[in-house]
């Protein structure tokens, strides 16, 4: 990778740190733009296995970044995009929350709270959806809506969701 390109990639991750309200997952589609369809730096399948191998491991979520960058470009890059996505996000968050609790009873504040809700579901909707369009046919479908609903409608511990896709995963059924 050339100077341009390292400058590029940092900066596009320094962006999407600023849009990733809800997680670094929320911008997982636009870095696959990014990094598998404009820049060529990984697969389609290494960006969907970064993604699995992070969401299955202990630890932060954000972890799929540096597995991104690391199959990209080793551990250079791996720095390259982990730094780029937590620093601008970590900045404003911890400015953002001491203001917020400073004036958590002013209308604006609980307004601008309210707001976020709908921009962080279409974020993870766009990233489900990138998800899934890379797994062949349509049998986990049904298993994600279903998933979906009882997160949404339930309070069944997420732990059991979990134990349970890592059993129908185990038995093959996905």
């Amino acid at each position: 990778m050339s100077l341009d390109d390292w400058l590029s990639l940092f900066g596009h991750f320094l962006l999407l740190s600023l849009l990733s309200i809800g997680g670094a997952i929320t911008v997982a589609s636009d870095m696959h733009r990014v990094m598998v369809d404009q820049m060529g730096l990984i697969t389609d399948a290494q960006f969907t296995t970064s993604i699995a191998i992070a969401q299955a491991s202990p630890g932060p979520n954000v972890l799929f970044v540096a597995v991104m960058g690391y199959q990209a470009a080793g551990i250079l890059g791996a720095l390259t995009t982990l730094t780029g996505i937590m620093l601008p996000s970590t900045t404003l968050a911890l400015v953002a929350a001491r203001w917020g609790h400073a004036r958590r009873h002013w209308l604006s504040v609980q307004a601008f709270k309210a707001g976020m809700a709908p921009l962080v579901v279409g974020l993870l909707l766009s990233t489900g959806w990138i998800l899934t369009t890379a797994i062949e046919g349509w049998h986990h479908i049904p298993l994600t809506v279903v998933a979906a609903l009882l997160v949404w409608r339930t309070r069944l511990h997420l732990l059991v969701l979990i134990s349970i896709g890592a059993l129908i995963g185990a038995f093959g059924w996905i």
